[in-house]
């Protein structure tokens, strides 16, 4: 008896039942990168806002020894404060210059040139960010900050200096 032979593909059907395989599995790749990424991007926005934190107590406290400065260097009897925070970079009540900052420094949390001012009797005791976000922070900070720990937002973190 004779044989019969099949014309065209073998497996015609199993073919067409493989077709968009591909394409599903690569939509779960960009599915899955998609997540991890989103993942990545919270971590690092964290790590963005601790690293602002550092850079704000570094220059809140260059503020406050400024303005310390500034106090215990009056040049007359009569300690007093400054009025703005530009007399930190150029003290004229001296016929030197003076500098008891080098430059006034941007607040890293608001990204502004506008710090909250402390005042007494219309003079500079502090400075302070005037951002109202939640600081992640929340303990072990240095000697003349302990009370930044109870600290709700940015703004709580005033950077004054008192005598004594």
């Amino acid at each position: 008896m004779a044989r019969v032979m099949r014309i065209g593909k073998p497996n015609f059907y199993l073919a067409n039942q493989c077709d968009g395989f591909t394409y599903i599995g690569l939509m779960i790749m960009v599915a899955i990168s998609g997540i991890a990424l989103a993942g990545v991007g919270i971590v690092w926005h964290q790590d963005m806002q601790r690293e602002r934190e550092k850079e704000l107590l570094f220059i809140g406290n260059a503020y406050r020894q400024a303005i310390s400065s500034y106090y215990e260097n009056s040049p007359s009897g009569i300690k007093q404060y400054p009025r703005k925070l530009d007399d930190l970079m150029l003290d004229k009540r001296f016929p030197n210059i003076k500098r008891h900052i080098r430059r006034l420094y941007i607040d890293p949390i608001a990204r502004e040139a506008v710090w909250g001012l402390v005042l007494d009797q219309e003079r500079i005791i502090g400075v302070y960010s005037q951002s109202s976000l939640k600081p992640i922070k929340r303990k072990q900070f240095p000697e003349p900050y302990g009370d930044f720990s109870g600290a709700n937002k940015y703004s709580d973190w005033k950077f004054t200096y008192m005598p004594g």
